[in-house]
């Protein structure tokens, strides 16, 4: 098992993820976009042509408890509008 896999599984909620690793780079990742706010990804594993991940840079362990104040829920929400998407991607 790869050192990645043991650490992601070791994870829990609130603690370090992996994720939490990517962002600080200590994981490699092919990132397409980044700002302040959200990070963005291609999937190890894809599943379709275009696969990618977008996460918000402030850990937020449930969606249903995001605060309005949580600016980088918008950002992810914003970057994944097709226009945006698209740019990024040429589809």
């Amino acid at each position: 098992m790869s050192d990645e896999i043991s650490k992601a599984q070791a994870a829990r909620p609130g603690g370090d993820t992996i994720f939490g690793k990517i962002i600080r780079k200590e994981i490699p990742a092919n990132i397409i976009y980044e700002d302040e706010q959200c990070l963005a990804f291609h999937d190890i594993s894809p599943q379709a042509p275009t696969h990618f991940l977008v996460i918000p840079k402030k850990p937020i362990v449930r969606l249903s408890e995001a605060e309005d104040s949580d600016e980088s829920v918008s950002t992810v929400e914003a970057f994944c509008t097709p226009n945006r998407t698209s740019k990024y991607f040429r589809i």
